[in-house]
């Protein structure tokens, strides 16, 4: 009798708590994005709280794609740690707006307290200003498991909620070393100039920005979530105030690429506690799983989540992942393609040594054809954007050379007009008029070369990705211009006419 007296006590008590989470009134807004954003995604969390994410764009499309960047800092000062060395990153998630692209979604802030506990105490937190201070101290288990729980409460609690891709639920796990720098950096939103640059552009100076050492920012103290302004991407305290934890485990560098020992896990971003002229878009460094006989936890470390989906979700979407993997290093306007000869030679070989090498040959050259086509696609995009900058000149030089022509035929073409002044207008004008045909005779050059390197379907491939990098660039004002170069290099392509004059004319008339 005692025995189901205490049973109900306790069922009562786990039902109340259930119902308090449910029926907890939701946090104010300045508790989970004390910046909001019109294009923010929120994820509900329990005891009626939420988390923001941003959406960080790749500009492509099929499964198979990947964009190529290039990660860490050039020179030799922490060249182990840091080197600039390239790798590529593609989006989970697809999308048609405003061109097919993918994406994935990264934290707007860093996971703060009130989050953390929501999720993991026995009883709801009252949100509180202090709880928005990030949450530190946690082990990279800690984190993942973190995540996990997260996973499962989004799944039985929100379902509904959750981004999909191709069927598959997306899920939120740490961010990977390529996704967090190029979110860090800016992504698409900024210049590839600015993108190599240490810092992502800062227009209102570092402490704007970035929580560090000293009196003049945080004074050696954690400071709340979401006070400064965010990165171009919209994304909060990438840099300062705590180091975050990443998805894969810390290797060294080595010029060119990743070194082959797996250690500890990474720890990105600086913290409150580094230096002003430590902090950088590259700064890693590793951090051991375990220490002494304890899990490894930092005071000065956190965690920001990324949103991503599985790569195989569907039969149908590993059908299109294996018909683009056999085009990949094919070059369809090649008249003659060594691959398929040595797969012919390989196939009629019994020797199984010498089998193996020509099958190593063919996989090394087909990763030297692909790395070659991923370098080719890239100058193209960069001599359409070139194009289209071309074309704003063209119409701003044009326009200026005729008011300059307009003004000096109403002054100085008639009788009584002041010599000395017609002289200096008419020198004017022709310095100007020389500056014009210097930019034309650019253009057309570039315009050109363009046609006679890459052939007309390779170039329309990129237009859409190079659409999509002046979208995600707020460079939209550039759009209607890399039309119009697109248009005369479909002219020049279909005719082989240098038509100097009416590429001129074209780029006045936008």
């Amino acid at each position: 009798m005692q025995h189901g007296l205490k049973r109900q006590k306790v069922c009562a008590a786990v039902f109340s708590l259930l119902l308090s989470s449910v029926t907890q009134a939701a946090w104010e807004e300045k508790y989970y994005n004390p910046k909001p954003l019109q294009d923010d995604v929120l994820l509900p969390m329990p005891c009626g709280g939420q988390m923001a994410f941003r959406k960080v764009s790749i500009p492509l499309a099929k499964p198979l794609d990947d964009y190529p960047l290039t990660l860490g800092q050039d020179g030799d000062s922490w060249g182990y740690l840091e080197q600039a060395r390239a790798e590529h990153i593609a989006g989970s998630f697809t999308t048609d707006k405003p061109k097919p692209s993918r994406y994935y979604l990264l934290a707007k802030y860093e996971l703060t307290e009130l989050q953390y506990q929501s999720l993991i105490s026995s009883e709801c937190p009252k949100p509180a200003n202090k709880l928005r201070l990030p949450q530190t101290g946690l082990s990279w288990f800690e984190a993942m498991a973190f995540s996990d729980r997260y996973n499962l409460w989004l799944r039985k609690n929100a379902k509904n909620k959750l981004p999909v891709e191709d069927g598959a639920l997306g899920f939120v796990r740490l961010p990977t070393e390529a996704e967090w720098e190029f979110a860090a950096r800016g992504g698409l939103a900024v210049s590839e100039a600015e993108f190599r640059d240490l810092l992502f552009p800062m227009p209102e100076g570092l402490n704007a920005y970035a929580w560090f050492a000293g009196a003049q920012s945080a004074n050696g103290k954690l400071q709340l979530s979401g006070l400064l302004k965010a990165n171009p991407l919209g994304l909060h305290d990438m840099l300062g105030n705590v180091d975050e934890m990443l998805f894969e485990p810390f290797r060294l560098i080595k010029p060119g690429r990743q070194h082959g020992q797996a250690g500890g896990y990474i720890l990105r971003g600086g913290n409150y506690l580094t230096p002003q002229s430590g902090l950088r878009s590259a700064l890693r460094q590793e951090q051991p799983y375990y220490m002494d006989d304890a899990e490894q936890r930092i005071k000065t470390s956190g965690v920001r989540l990324a949103l991503v989906s599985p790569v195989l979700t569907s039969r149908e979407r590993i059908k299109q992942v294996e018909q683009d993997w056999q085009a990949l290093g094919t070059d369809k306007v090649a008249a003659y393609d060594p691959l398929k000869d040595i797969s012919r030679i390989a196939d009629k070989v019994e020797d199984k040594a010498l089998k193996l090498q020509l099958e190593t040959l063919r996989r090394d050259l087909r990763a030297s054809a692909q790395a070659r086509d991923e370098q080719r696609d890239q100058a193209i995009r960069s001599q359409l954007q070139l194009g289209a900058f071309l074309c704003t000149k063209l119409k701003d030089d044009g326009l200026f050379l005729d008011t300059l022509q307009s003004n000096y035929q109403r002054s100085c073409e008639g009788q009584g007009a002041d010599e000395t002044r017609c002289a200096a207008r008419k020198k004017q004008l022709d310095g100007h008029a020389e500056v014009l045909e210097f930019v034309l005779n650019y253009y057309a050059d570039s315009l050109v070369g363009s046609a006679l390197n890459y052939p007309k379907e390779q170039m329309a491939a990129q237009l859409s990705v190079t659409e999509q990098q002046m979208q995600g660039r707020s460079k939209n004002n550039l759009q209607k211009y890399l039309q119009v170069h697109w248009k005369n290099l479909k002219s020049y392509l279909e005719n082989g006419r240098v038509a100097r004059s009416g590429w001129l004319n074209s780029c006045k008339s936008i």
